[in-house]
């Protein structure tokens, strides 16, 4: 968050300008307009004109409404005077939204603080069957996660289900609680320009067939096994079972992160993934990331749907 004393001289002269001209421009308007009407009363003189039979008396505005606008001029005046609007003039109080915001954040650290570090020094599997640490551990993950993998933690076409029970890189909470501080990466690199689009059809069908779908053409998987072999095998195991070492999916069990589907395979062949997991050991700090790593692995404790 910058400081407002970083603005150029420029922007500084034009928001002080903005901001003062309209107080005054109110004040001005307020006054240009009690001063051009003749009576000070209500009267039944009209302004000498009319629009579609419509004529305006010339009457003053009501005392109550011109109070108004001399009470919203004294207040918006009082207004930068106290608090920063006025280019690098900070106010007389010395508030910002920065500081606002971190005197916010000191006081849930007091308030709560003393909680999390009573629930980070208990085992993520004791924390995964405490009502109340899961209570706190969704809050987390509706804040941060659920933007992603859904508020269900079902996730979508990109974006893993951390209900199924299928993990890139290992369920465990050492191997949960390493992907939320460093996140993780995504490295399928880009086979089309070596396979060429018959090899990535071939290797598709090989592919499909490894989860047991049924519209396989079977003359061109046995084409794409030895390709598969060649050039996959390497991440995704001779098998097709994956490597949670190296978070290379398991291509067998029919879960696709991506979609199954010959023209999503082909096109996650053709052009690779680069997905992106960020890491949350800047944001949220050890103890909030042993609290959601203990939600996580709950989702795996409940039974597939």
């Amino acid at each position: 968050m910058s400081d407002i004393s970083d603005m150029s001289a420029f922007w500084t002269g034009w928001i002080t300008v903005i901001s003062l001209g309209s107080v005054f421009g109110c004040a001005w308007l307020l006054w240009i307009t009690r001063k051009s009407q003749k009576h000070s009363t209500e009267t039944e003189q009209t302004m000498g004109h009319e629009f579609d039979g419509i004529e305006e008396y010339d009457n003053p505005l009501p005392k109550w409404w011109m109070y108004m606008f001399l009470a919203t001029i004294v207040f918006g005046l009082v207004y930068y005077l106290l608090y920063p609007g006025l280019g690098t003039f900070k106010g007389l109080l010395g508030w910002t939204s920065a500081n606002q915001w971190e005197k916010e954040v000191d006081t849930a650290k007091q308030q709560f603080g003393p909680l999390y570090a009573e629930l980070a020094a208990r085992p993520v599997e004791d924390l995964a069957r405490d009502e109340k640490a899961l209570k706190m551990g969704q809050r987390l993950f509706a804040n941060n996660c659920a933007v992603c993998h859904g508020s269900a933690a079902r996730g979508n076409i990109g974006f893993p289900n951390l209900t199924d029970h299928d993990w890139l890189y290992g369920g465990t909470p050492d191997k949960i609680k390493e992907t939320l501080v460093n996140g993780r990466m995504a490295m399928m690199p880009a086979w089309g320009a070596i396979l060429g689009e018959d090899g990535v059809q071939q290797v598709a069908h090989f592919v499909r067939g490894l989860s047991g779908q049924q519209n396989i053409d079977a003359t061109l998987a046995a084409k794409g096994e030895p390709l598969f072999q060649a050039n996959c095998a390497a991440c995704h195991g001779a098998d097709g079972k994956g490597m949670q070492a190296l978070g290379a999916p398991n291509l067998s069990d029919g879960i696709w992160l991506y979609g199954g589907t010959q023209g999503m395979v082909e096109m996650t062949l053709r052009g690779g993934r680069n997905g992106v997991m960020p890491a949350f050991k800047d944001t949220l700090g050890e103890e909030k990331i042993h609290l959601l790593t203990a939600y996580v692995y709950s989702l795996s404790l409940q039974p597939v749907e």
